[in-house]
């Protein structure tokens, strides 16, 4: 993060219920992409930042190979950082792209809305064009914004948990919910779709409420002990709403821990390998996948246009900013639930890669599902 579909030249975009053989790269702040650190009108030059390894792997594992793909692929001379989840680091890899190699268009994923405000300032200050990419930055005024829909994907986690609640046989639903750092606007629309599902129920009386506590910095051991806070509170805890795989897998660790593990429908979100490998045991019910292409593709595209010059072409929807209600121009994808039943598209796709997945304890789990190498 509303299910309205609309293409871009390959990827689908959604509206938002809310008032993109050798781009070279680099995972260290300090150096850069290939040659000068001026393109000299041989190439467009693109700065693209990525925020961190340290709780997701999708950025260095999923969204940089497709972020370099299509680089190659527009012919662009893309130099691709990752802030390691450090604001100085940020705000220092911006400095070098913006002002020593002077990149054209600059593709920001913000550790935290404070430091990507001040990135897009001083990018726009240069007279350089800023995409968000995957998280908006609240009141920055990006010039375009592209993701996923992040209020249908919390859509998705609710109506897949209450169908999970259900095939579990679960009477009287008692859930926990663990929402995603409170700085990051994506968590707040994933916790806009997905209480717009359990709210109604937990004001109607067939479900619970037992706790509910937003994870700063999407910590994975706060996820941890968090939740063990709330189930020794409240061991009639039967249901965890986890916004992602990372902190479901602390949560899982600790039902674990408890015997209980299996018996206790749990969320996700990512497709990670830790969070097929879990759906696989029956631990956790489902993730929600967001193909990083689906944000790749479009970005990176969007920059080429952008740096040619040229006038955008795509179908833009309009998601307001909610810090000052500005309308931004954003192209935005459709998420994918993910179950047993379909445990294998991650892997097909080769968005999550099989040998991480099927690893020896998973092999016969993984024959069992239908999962093959690719």
């Amino acid at each position: 993060m509303m299910r309205k579909a609309v293409l871009t030249a390959t990827v689908g975009a959604a509206a938002l219920a809310l008032g993109v053989a050798a781009c070279s790269s680099s995972s260290s702040p300090s150096s850069s992409s290939s040659g000068s650190s001026n393109n000299g009108g041989a190439k467009p030059k693109i700065g693209i930042i990525l925020p961190e390894t340290a709780t997701s792997a999708r950025w260095e594992g999923a969204d940089r190979p497709a972020l370099s793909a299509e680089c190659a692929k527009k012919n662009l001379d893309c130099d691709i950082q990752n802030a390691q989840g450090s604001d100085q680091q940020e705000k220092s890899i911006a400095d070098q792209m913006i002002k020593t190699e002077h990149v054209q268009i600059l593709i920001l994923t913000q550790t935290d809305p404070t430091t990507g405000l001040a990135v897009t300032k001083e990018a726009h200050d240069a007279g350089v064009k800023v995409i968000d990419y995957d998280r908006l930055v609240p009141g920055s005024a990006p010039d375009y914004y592209v993701s996923f829909d992040n209020v249908q994907v919390g859509k998705d986690q609710g109506n897949a948990l209450v169908a999970a609640v259900k095939a579990a046989n679960i009477a009287k639903p008692d859930v926990a919910i663990l929402d995603g750092a409170p700085t990051d606007n994506n968590a707040t629309l994933f916790n806009q779709g997905y209480m717009s599902v359990l709210n109604p129920l937990i004001s109607g009386g067939t479900w619970k409420k037992s706790a509910e506590q937003a994870i700063p910095n999407w910590d994975n051991t706060t996820a941890g002990t968090t939740f063990t806070s709330m189930y020794n509170a409240d061991h009639g805890i039967n249901t965890v709403m986890v916004a992602n795989d990372g902190m479901a897998n602390a949560v899982i660790a600790d039902l674990k821990n408890l015997g209980i593990n299996g018996k206790v429908v749990v969320s996700g979100q990512d497709a990670t390998a830790g969070g097929l490998q879990h759906i696989l045991d029956g631990d956790q019910s489902f993730s929600i996948y967001k193909p990083s292409s689906q944000e790749a593709v479009p970005a990176v595209d969007l920059a080429a246009e952008l740096a040619a010059g040229k006038t955008p072409t795509e179908n833009f929807q309009t998601v307001t900013d909610p810090s000052n209600q500005s309308p931004i121009k954003s192209l935005l994808a459709t998420p994918v639930t993910i179950t047993k039943q379909n445990v294998d598209q991650p892997i097909k796709d080769n968005y999550t890669p099989y040998k991480d997945v099927c690893t020896a304890a998973y092999v016969a789990k993984c024959t069992a599902a239908g999962i093959t190498a690719q």
